[in-house]
């Protein structure tokens, strides 16, 4: 069997496969573990796994991996995976890490068809498809086709500066200037960005969860103002990035904000922000943007790069 996963903030997928295919999957909160490997010996208890049947894999890891591709630290948990560890306290072969969006990637534009069409575009089958995701975090990687197959860069763009497109997002970068110092794009396009934008429309500090649900029943509140904020800067980021690799393959929102927001997203401002670029709006036009639903991209991903 292969062993999969895809670790995020705030919860992990972990899947078996078998020629090829998930035979089993499971979802578990990161809260309820102190560590990434007292959840990977839940899992294995909880399928009647034997470890030594797992002949390889690969952990798909919401943060940097080290230059060795043996250990990666999770952005937004203090956690630490480390591919050696795990096969000496397991009797596992050593486990095959990868950035979680270079597995949403590889997932999205190749495993899954589950998805919703934004924008049609005009796809270029030779050239590059972007991947954006907000949850816990900001995710992004680029797919490149080369081949016959297909090459992933992952990166870090959600770390890249904030850019206000107006007078009430610049209230909004001072407003997150005065907690952060640098305000990142992550700070606004994700969960606890949507709480920071409730906030600074002087709401109270809510989950994502409730904002969103809220928002989509009320037109006139904080809610609603603030989701509206957020869907603007998403659709401005997801720009942004597409326009930096000329993603004329595809634009692909993964992650389980954009599928929990999909009647917003359908309604504009997601995507007039997102064409709004001036002298380049022609091409940002072409570009098709879809919303990519399987909530198992992570774990197709992942058994991709293992199957490599």
């Amino acid at each position: 069997m292969i062993l999969c996963g895809d670790i995020g903030g705030t919860k992990t997928l972990l899947g078996l496969a078998q020629d090829g295919k998930l035979v089993l999957d499971r979802r578990l909160a990161n809260a309820d573990f102190p560590d990434f490997a007292s959840l990977l010996a839940a899992f294995l208890a909880d399928t009647q796994t034997d470890p030594a049947l797992i002949r390889g894999g690969c952990l798909a890891v919401a943060g940097p991996i080290a230059d060795d591709g043996r250990k990666a630290t999770l952005t937004n948990l203090p956690w630490t995976i480390d591919s050696d560890v795990l096969a000496r306290g397991f009797g596992l072969p050593a486990m095959r890490l990868a950035n979680d969006f270079a597995a949403a990637a590889l997932g999205a534009v190749t495993a899954s068809s589950q998805r919703i069409t934004l924008q049609n575009g005009k796809p270029l089958a030779t050239a590059p498809c972007l991947v954006v995701g907000a949850g816990t975090g900001l995710g992004m990687a680029i797919v490149l086709p080369q081949g016959g197959h297909w090459r992933v860069l992952a990166g870090e763009g959600g770390h890249a500066a904030f850019a206000p497109a107006d007078e009430q997002q610049m209230a909004l970068w001072t407003f997150l200037h005065a907690r952060h110092d640098r305000v990142t794009w992550e700070r606004v396009v994700s969960g606890p960005g949507l709480t920071a934008i409730h906030e600074f429309f002087g709401g109270a500090r809510l989950p994502p969860q409730q904002i969103a649900t809220q928002a989509q029943h009320d037109p006139t509140g904080a809610e609603r103002r603030a989701l509206n904020m957020f869907l603007a800067a998403y659709g401005a980021f997801a720009g942004d990035m597409a326009l930096a690799c000329l993603a004329r393959g595809g634009v692909f929102l993964a992650g389980g904000i954009a599928a929990k927001l999909l009647p917003m997203l359908q309604q504009g401002g997601f995507l007039a922000a997102f064409n709004a670029k001036a002298e380049h709006a022609a091409i940002a036009a072409r570009m098709p943007i879809h919303v990519a639903t399987d909530p198992l991209l992570g774990l197709y991903g992942a058994l991709l790069i293992a199957s490599d």
